[in-house]
């Protein structure tokens, strides 16, 4: 079947339509391909700064909850009066109360020099632990005046109390009707621990 020249001239338009419109589509799929290969990259990018962030808030997390424990602790040896300087006047006025109010008959003790037993490095700065030795001499009615006299040192603060060595002895001293004899003796070595945080006096 051939064509006149006619003809042809009326098919020509249709054709350049269908040609045009044959390009316009395999444009727009390549447009739409490129566009979803630009969206996934994106996706897979935000993904990424998604994960990232949610990295970095569990390090901020748990780097807050470190710091609330240090605190804590902080907190608790601040207010047991452990940290900083000695207190040794506070120690002498702890033993006049536990005495007077023990109504120990013989109390005699004696704190040595403070010495370096731990230091642990930080940041920013080291913490030192010290610790004075109290040598104490002390007359017992019986071996719960020696348990109750250490709790309430303990319980006195402005150290830590640690008990190194007690040796209770019999006095050999025989009761009387007219007092209270003490029938024990007690020697203590009772080390007394205090902190400085270096940081702090910088």
């Amino acid at each position: 079947m051939s064509l006149s020249a006619a003809e042809f001239r009326k098919l020509l338009a249709p054709l350049a339509l269908m040609v045009a419109l044959l390009a316009a589509g395999s444009g727009l799929i390549y447009w739409v391909d490129k566009e979803q290969r630009a969206a996934r990259q994106q996706l897979a990018g935000a993904r990424e700064e998604n994960r990232q962030a949610r990295e970095r808030l569990t390090r901020i997390a748990e780097e807050e909850k470190e710091v609330n424990d240090k605190l804590e602790v902080y907190r608790r040896l601040k207010s047991l009066h452990i940290l900083g300087e000695e207190q040794r006047l506070e120690w002498a006025d702890a033993m006049t109360r536990i005495r007077k109010s023990r109504e120990l008959i013989d109390l005699r003790y004696s704190v040595g020099r403070q010495q370096t037993i731990a230091s642990i490095p930080g940041k920013p700065a080291s913490v030192d632990f010290y610790a004075s030795t109290m040598k104490v001499d002390v007359a017992l009615l019986h071996e719960g005046d020696l348990f109750g006299f250490l709790r309430d040192l303990r319980e006195s603060g402005n150290a830590y109390y640690s008990v190194k060595r007690c040796a209770i002895t019999r006095t050999g001293i025989a009761p009387t009707g007219a007092s209270l004899v003490p029938r024990l003796r007690a020697e203590c070595d009772i080390d007394l621990i205090t902190i400085m945080d270096r940081a702090s006096k910088a």
